[in-house]
């Protein structure tokens, strides 16, 4: 299996779960990351600043309509929904769009949102991974990208700062791998290369 995009849905501890994947992934590593993170409306580029101090990979917050390239980690921009278009028959390969739609799940950015698009943009060539977060965004995106049959990883929840997030994903039956978060970016370099 050739995956074409990860996406990473995080929230409440999320910065430092990112820190420990991020950091694990070589400089060559080939498939674009797209992460929503959970924060306030008006947070500005401190997120993107601190992830990049933790990789090699380049961090950027996605940007409307922009092209999805191979060994980018896109942000989600605070305050707006992040999503994988594919139907513009003008563009050869699915692309970021943003919305300024109504929360889901009470959050904008919402994983949700991220995860159930990118299945279908992706269907069997995306992996999801959902890590620590205090409350139930990403379950049902998981669960449509599993059912599209691509991968999804779930962080256990006794490694994470939250395990309410991860618990719901496991309680719903939608990871297909439950793993500490120390292991998740060997698994990714496994299944990617």
């Amino acid at each position: 299996m050739t995956y074409k995009l990860i996406v990473i849905g995080t929230s409440f501890g999320g910065l430092e779960a990112l820190q420990v994947i991020l950091s694990g992934l070589p400089k060559t590593f080939p498939v674009p990351i797209a992460v929503v993170q959970h924060r306030h409306k008006t947070s500005d580029d401190t997120l993107r600043f601190l992830l990049q101090s933790y990789t090699n990979l380049v961090v950027k917050e996605a940007e409307d309509k922009e092209e999805i390239l191979p060994g980018w980690v896109y942000l989600a921009p605070a305050d707006y929904h992040l999503l994988i278009e594919s139907k513009d028959k003008t563009v050869s390969q699915p692309y970021f769009s943003l919305s300024t739609d109504a929360p889901v799940t009470y959050a904008r950015p919402s994983i949700d949102v991220l995860f159930e698009t990118a299945a279908d943009a992706y269907k069997q060539k995306v992996i999801g991974v959902l890590l620590t977060g205090a409350n139930q965004d990403g379950v049902q995106g998981l669960a449509k990208i599993k059912a599209r049959g691509g991968m999804t990883i779930v962080e256990e929840p006794e490694s994470a700062f939250c395990a309410i997030m991860p618990a719901a994903a496991i309680a719903f039956k939608v990871a297909n791998q439950v793993l500490p978060l120390v292991d998740i970016h060997s698994f990714l370099v496994k299944i990617c290369n």
